[in-house]
Order: structure tokens, then C-alpha cells, then sequence
């Protein structure tokens, strides 16, 4: 600790007789390297995904993504911006009520079905039955949303993909400030019901699933209904300055999408939107 930027060399690693522990030594050094060399969260974020690809386990660039937005979002005194920013870095489980998708953390989900958020007996409990109860987790909107300050950290509020409500215009605020933090860009994000373009110019996923659906879509090729009904979300991005854009596409839109797997998980990549927006080379 007295030195955190020592080198530290294989032979010191070969003295832990637990493989498990050297093994998780080189990760977390490799990790450290990774920082050193990039000088910034920022730049060590953006570092993993060019190259030969992510060498670091998912936690820890979920994590990365945390830091990242909580200085993104220092002052930000919308609690509904807080809270869709966790997509950015926690998964959620969606599910479709009364014909709003709600957004629930996963992690927070599967605590509650196991008990494990009831402690011994909640555990007891679902071994004797199954199941517990069914929990009721709070949903935020525009009414109740300063409910998120003392819960923030318990994880367990829920937010509404409705179009036109205040927690899909927050997610939108949120991409936008993404963007401008790492491109130095000004775009504009705003929902939209439906692509109207049959041959649109440029489409990002913001995640696996709506990359391979839009890729899919933009070819001619049919999807059928039931992975349709996994996009949650559509979105249209315009640059500020149009010239910020590739000449091909300058003064067109480029469309988004937020889909959930076939589990109903939402695994929002927010490192697509660094890559793949159509740049000026300039």
C-alpha cells in the first residue's frame, strides 16, 4: 500500500500457494497497468475496447463505467438521471406490466427470488415453497422520484420505458451527457416510436441484441415478432454541429435501440456509443 505503483514480478506471485489468489493478483495487476499506461479512468475505459479486446473481467469495467458517470454527474440533482444512468452499469431485468416496460436491477431481482434478502429465513422459506411473496419494488417517476436519494444504494426502485415519460428522457440526458464527456460532442438524443426511414443512414445497438436486430433490419432481412418485442426502447441521435459527422451521413440521423436478451436482461453497452457514432475522421 505504501507503494501502490511498485512493480511486482512473477516470482513474488509464485509465493501464494493459492493458484486462485496468484491468478486474481494478475488481474487486479493487470488492471493497474491498464490505469498507469492510460493515465485516466476515461482513457483506460475507452483503451479496452480497441485492440485485441476486453482483458479484464466484466465487473471491473462495470465498475470503470460507475466512477466514470458518478464525476459525469457530480451536482446532478435529477434523481431519475441518477437512476437511468444505472443502466449504463448495472443490468436490469425488464418486465412488461400493463403495457409499460419496467426496469428493475437484476442483482436486486434475484436477491429478492432466492430470499437472500430476508436473511436465514427468507432462505428457509423459499426452500419450503419455492417462492417467496411477491415483493413490490417502487416505481420512480416524475411524482415520487425523490424517493431515489435515501434508496439509492439499496438498488431496489424501478423505472417505467413508457414514450414520453420522464425516465426515458432521463436515460436520453444521460447518453447525451456520455458522449459529450468522452467525444467532447454536443448531441441530442430524443425517443422515438418507430424508424420511419425504410434505408436509414446509420443505426447504433446499445446492446448485443439491438445491434443484431437493426443490422438485420437495415439489410431486408425479416425478423419475427417475438424478438421485435424485445426493442424497449428507440432512439434518434443528431449531432450539434453536422459537421462532427461523416460526410456520408452529414445532417441524417442516427438511430439507437435498447433490447432485452431472451432472458429479459438489459446489458446496455455504453462503450457502443464511442465507437460506433459515425465520426469525422477530423
Amino acid at each position: 500500500m505504501a507503494e501502490p505503483r511498485r512493480p511486482v514480478a512473477e516470482t513474488e506471485l509464485a509465493a501464494f500457494a493459492d493458484p486462485e489468489a496468484r491468478d486474481n493478483y494478475r488481474v487486479l495487476l493487470r488492471f493497474r497497468e491498464r490505469l498507469l499506461e492510460a493515465g485516466t479512468l476515461e482513457g483506460c475505459y475507452a483503451a479496452l475496447f480497441r485492440g485485441a479486446g476486453v482483458d479484464l473481467p466484466p465487473l471491473f469495467v462495470d465498475q470503470l463505467a460507475h466512477v466514470i458517470l458518478r464525476n459525469i454527474l457530480e451536482g446532478c440533482e435529477a434523481p431519475l438521471m441518477l437512476r437511468a444512468a444505472e443502466l449504463l452499469f448495472r443490468e436490469q431485468k425488464a418486465t412488461l406490466r400493463e403495457g409499460h416496460v419496467l426496469l428493475a436491477d437484476l442483482e436486486t431481482v434475484e436477491m429478492h427470488a432466492s430470499g437472500s434478502r430476508y436473511g436465514g429465513l427468507g432462505k428457509l422459506i423459499v426452500e419450503a415453497q419455492g417462492t417467496l411473496g411477491r415483493v413490490e419494488l417502487e416505481v420512480l417517476d416524475a411524482a415520487n422520484a425523490t424517493l431515489y436519494w435515501e434508496r439509492e444504494s439499496r438498488h431496489d426502485t424501478v423505472i417505467s420505458l413508457g414514450f414520453g415519460g420522464a425516465a426515458l428522457e432521463a436515460l436520453c440526458r444521460v447518453l447525451e451527457a456520455w458522449v459529450a464527456h468522452f467525444l467532447a460532442i454536443a448531441v441530442r438524443v430524443q425517443p422515438v416510436r418507430a424508424i420511419e426511414e425504410r434505408r436509414w443512414a446509420w443505426h447504433v445497438g446499445l446492446d448485443a441484441e439491438s445491434t443484431a436486430i437493426l443490422n438485420e433490419l437495415w439489410q431486408g432481412r425479416e425478423v419475427d415478432a417475438g424478438r421485435m418485442r424485445r426493442i424497449l426502447a428507440l432512439f434518434r441521435l443528431e449531432f450539434g454541429d453536422p459537421a462532427t459527422a461523416r460526410a456520408e451521413v452529414r445532417g441524417r440521423p442516427v438511430y439507437l435501440a435498447l433490447s432485452s436478451g431472451e432472458d429479459d436482461v438489459v446489458r446496455l453497452k455504453p462503450q457502443n456509443l464511442l465507437l460506433n457514432l459515425p465520426l469525422h475522421e477530423a
